[in-house]
């Protein structure tokens, strides 16, 4: 059991050290010579004005995490649908409940006013 998955480990080991040694080299290694015009904040290379006190608003936050979760949700439904007919009765019943939960989700976002856009 352990040999079929060898290979994942290893590569798993792998890419986490090939990761810490490029943060590590990138730490040590790299240039240092922070200056005042260096630390500044800039946005898209441009300065920023003021915008580090600027507070986001939370419907920003709700929008971005709902597209992700609705996102995820159309990559499960399009792996459901490819194996539909070998999933059978089982497979039917979990993707219903899915369903099921996700779109008590969206109406619960729907009643909260979590997807209307304010200008």
């Amino acid at each position: 059991m352990v040999a079929i998955y060898a290979p994942l480990f290893l590569m798993l080991a792998i890419a986490a050290v090939v990761v810490v040694g490029f943060f590590l080299s990138s730490h040590y290694l790299g240039p240092k010579a922070p200056t005042p015009e260096k630390m500044m904040p800039f946005e898209s290379g441009n300065p920023s004005p003021g915008a580090r006190n600027v507070r986001m608003s939370v419907k920003f936050y709700v929008t971005a995490i709902s597209f992700v979760v609705f996102d995820v949700e159309a990559v499960f439904l399009y792996v459901w649908a490819v194996r539909f007919k070998s999933l059978g009765l089982g497979g039917l019943i979990a993707m219903g409940g899915f369903l099921a939960m996700l779109i008590i989700g969206l109406l619960y976002e729907l009643k909260k006013g979590a997807l209307e856009w304010e200008k």
